[in-house]
């Protein structure tokens, strides 16, 4: 498979793709605004996923094909949460579509939780978590936007955040920033070798 592409991109659940046994899936959640667009487009080094100034602006789960350090794997971008000009119609089948994947899907491995870096876990994130762990899903914190708080300061933010927040990860957080510095994007590499870190670790167990 050459580069990355967009595989479905689904209103329902009867329409997610099938499952395959050496497909791992990763999937990506996070409040409205987070910043997970950009992420997952700064993972698969291209402009797939739709980056808009509206919030909430992704209603459907997408998925898309991609290869990360020589393993095959989807990258599931689940509709942002936290909107609150959203009806409460439109809340509700949220909750019934990722309800639908995050219980039923078995080649779902870990679950990158995106926080924004600035405010940390605000009340509906901490629900996220709990509910995630309510279904035994690992759980892996990702802080976005870190461009927006000096450098010095990234290692006290995180463990505070760590300390008084009570946050559900299966590792040390990982701090990204999508806006490129020297050609380089804070976080992405380390968060792309640790996704193939535990890919390995749980096709091995």
């Amino acid at each position: 498979m050459a580069g990355a592409f967009i595989e479905a991109s689904c209103f329902k659940a009867a329409n997610f793709p099938p499952e395959d046994s050496n497909l791992p899936e990763i999937a990506f959640a996070g409040r409205s605004n987070v910043g997970k667009s950009s992420l997952i487009n700064a993972l698969l080094n291209a402009k797939l996923a739709h980056v808009g100034g509206t919030p909430g602006k992704t209603r459907s789960i997408n998925f898309y094909r991609t290869i990360i350090n020589d393993i095959n794997i989807r990258l599931v971008d689940l509709p942002g949460y936290g909107y609150a000009s959203r009806s409460k119609t439109e809340r509700n089948e949220w909750l019934k579509l990722v309800s639908a994947y995050i219980s039923q899907r078995k080649n779902l491995i870990l679950t990158c939780h995106l926080v924004d870096f600035r405010h940390g876990l605000l009340a509906n994130d901490k629900e996220l978590q709990e509910w995630l762990n309510n279904y035994k899903r690992d759980i892996f914190v990702v802080f976005t936007k870190a461009d927006k708080i000096p450098k010095g300061k990234w290692r006290g933010t995180m463990q505070n955040y760590i300390m008084t927040q009570g946050v559900f990860s299966v590792n040390v957080p990982i701090i990204t920033s999508t806006e490129s510095k020297n050609g380089k994007r804070a976080g992405v590499d380390e968060l792309k070798s640790f996704i193939a870190e535990f890919i390995s670790s749980k096709l091995q167990a």
